[in-house]
């Protein structure tokens, strides 16, 4: 079905104001899931939002709390996310770091205890509004198996890059999971009942599988680019901590899922030489991409993040697509 975007999105405030947030963050909050929706990401949209819900009764995170500063170093500030909100941390986190990008044109916080911050793409985003670039990146806990085992212990360790556009242009935006597919795509994959469409992980006998419960149930899936990605996910985690002082993969438990590590870098791209010609010659790149030859035609090749604004203005048109189920859940709540 599809539903009203702001009847989503006040439904969402509803419920949080009902679980104890107060009406500020409620907002914020309310806006990340339901722009989420809208943009297509139903793995951190509605889907995601009944077990946030969950953990804020289970006093998983706490609602008081917030970022406090634990050390500054010129452009680079070090953050104790105290347990609260990791999404509301993770805004805080982004929006100081764009701070500390105008004043030293790079801005750099990392971010210890802290809690899932739900959708990655979304911190990006706010950078490349403010015209400015952006890497960012958090661990979790052990979901994803090193190169030769099936244990895991490592996490799948998602990142975010932004770059703005100009004449129009939707922002690039990269946000992946060091994994083929995150757990809340597995997730969506078992609840419309298809399988992966590549190789996903493995099952628990260690065979190659594209069928999302057996990768669920073996907490194996597949490192992008195999031993690459498994290489990449442990450096993540190594930096994270380290430039944190927090906890690293093997310190955090699946469940609850709390006490992250996460770095935000902002790039003030502005304040670079050339910058407007560098602009034209990412347009130009992106141009390039998109006049490839699609292999199948009624797929036009599309740049990463492109999709997401065609996505959100047919919502906003249309209404936000939604499960029925699950859209049902969240009026009963």
């Amino acid at each position: 079905m599809r539903v009203d975007y702001k009847t989503l999105e006040d439904n969402f405030e509803r419920v949080l104001i009902k679980h104890g947030m107060k009406i500020s963050d409620a907002t914020k909050v309310a806006r990340m899931f339901a722009l989420a929706s809208a943009d297509g990401v139903h793995t951190h949209g509605l889907n995601r939002f009944f077990r946030y819900v969950s953990m804020i009764d289970k006093k998983e995170i706490d609602l008081e709390k917030s970022i406090s500063l634990v050390a500054s170093l010129g452009a680079i500030e070090v953050y104790d996310g105290n347990l609260g909100p990791g999404n509301l941390n993770a805004i805080k986190a982004t929006e100081r770091a764009i701070e500390l990008a105008r004043t030293h044109h790079v801005g750099i916080v990392s971010l210890k205890n802290t809690n899932h911050w739900i959708r990655p793409g979304y911190y990006g985003l706010l950078a490349a509004e403010e015209g400015m670039a952006a890497l960012m990146w958090t661990n979790t806990c052990a979901n994803m198996p090193v190169w030769g085992s099936l244990e895991a212990k490592l996490g799948n360790n998602p990142v975010v890059i932004a770059i703005p556009q100009e004449d129009g242009m939707a922002p690039l935006l990269l946000d992946t999971a060091m994994s083929m597919f995150s757990y809340g795509k597995l997730e969506k994959f078992v609840m419309d009942g298809v399988s992966c469409p590549v190789d996903g992980g493995f099952d628990k006998d260690g065979n190659i599988t594209r069928d999302p419960e057996k990768i669920l149930s073996s907490r194996a899936p597949l490192p992008i680019g195999y031993w690459k990605g498994s290489g990449l996910s442990l450096a993540l985690d190594m930096l994270a901590a380290l430039l944190s002082s927090g906890r690293t993969v093997n310190m955090i438990s699946p469940e609850p899922e709390i006490g992250l590590s996460q770095v935000f870098i902002v790039f003030d791209i502005k304040s670079l030489p050339d910058w407007r010609l560098s602009i034209k010659r990412m347009k130009d790149a992106l141009m390039d991409i998109k006049s490839s030859t699609p292999i199948d035609p009624h797929r036009p090749v599309r740049y990463p993040g492109e999709g997401l604004f065609s996505e959100r203005k047919k919502s906003m048109a249309e209404g936000v697509y939604c499960n029925d189920e699950l859209y049902k859940k969240l009026l009963d709540m």
